[in-house]
């Protein structure tokens, strides 16, 4: 006897919740129309898809845009190749080489 009480006390708190929110819904119309149930799980789900698109391409943005840094930064520090003249015992740089052709 417990479970059938314990069932019934279940579902009729079900039945009122779902008789509450097509009162809220529907207004006086609410015993002509029904929401479905699905209904928030699918837009619940466009929302989730929507979400994980925009991060999936934020985090491209971004690796894209550290990449391209780090690129830079590297070409900055590029070794170079430094002129050095020896003037009365003294080394003194000249400034960066330019080669031109690969004779050297």
């Amino acid at each position: 006897m417990a479970r059938d009480y314990d069932s019934q006390l279940l579902e009729s708190v079900a039945v009122r919740r779902r008789r509450l929110r097509d009162a809220a819904l529907f207004g006086a119309q609410r015993s002509r129309r029904s929401l479905d149930e699905n209904v928030g799980k699918i837009l619940g789900g466009i929302a989730l898809a929507a979400v994980v698109c925009a991060g999936c391409v934020g985090w491209s943005f971004i690796s894209d845009k550290l990449a391209d840094q780090e690129r830079e930064k590297e070409k900055q520090e590029a070794p170079r190749a430094v002129s050095v003249a020896v003037v009365d015992g003294e080394r003194l740089a000249l400034g960066p080489v330019v080669r031109v052709g690969a004779s050297w």
